[in-house]
């Protein structure tokens, strides 16, 4: 009986060490290797008659590279980007998980998740200088 109990009161020390504050938020981000495109870098850094190679330097490659009915290319930025926001709460102070029931607590959980999305569109003329752009940003 003694051992027992000396396991259930390690295996509680060693949870109630490994655990956090009991209101924790816990984020992931996941996001494209190219984590400085965002619409006010588009606004600041893009204007007309810009050579693309400044473009290149300021928004970095584009994902799509196209012609138009001219055969003056086009290119496309299509970034997305996902939040994932995790809580936990407990009350009755520190939660205990053992096997049995040493100790009970009220605890619960939340997943907010968020994505955005940034499409730009960058006309060059025959020059390979911008020409025109658009572009469109969301969230959901």
């Amino acid at each position: 009986m003694k051992n027992k109990l000396l396991s259930v009161v390690g295996a509680l020390v060693l949870l109630t060490a490994c655990q956090t504050t009991p209101a924790s938020v816990h984020e992931k981000e996941v996001t494209s290797s190219e984590q400085t495109l965002t619409l006010g870098t588009v606004q600041r850094h893009v204007s007309i008659g810009m050579p693309s190679s400044k473009v290149i330097e300021a928004l970095g490659s584009p994902n799509i590279v196209t012609l138009d009915e001219e055969r003056r290319e086009v290119w496309v930025y299509d970034k997305m980007s996902s939040t994932q926001v995790h809580s936990n709460s407990s009350s009755g102070g520190n939660a205990w998980v053992i096997i049995g029931t040493v100790g009970e607590s009220q605890s619960a959980s939340a997943t907010k998740r968020t994505q955005s999305t940034l499409t730009i569109v960058i006309k060059l003329d025959k020059n390979s200088k911008v020409r025109d752009f658009t572009y469109h940003s969301s969230r959901f």
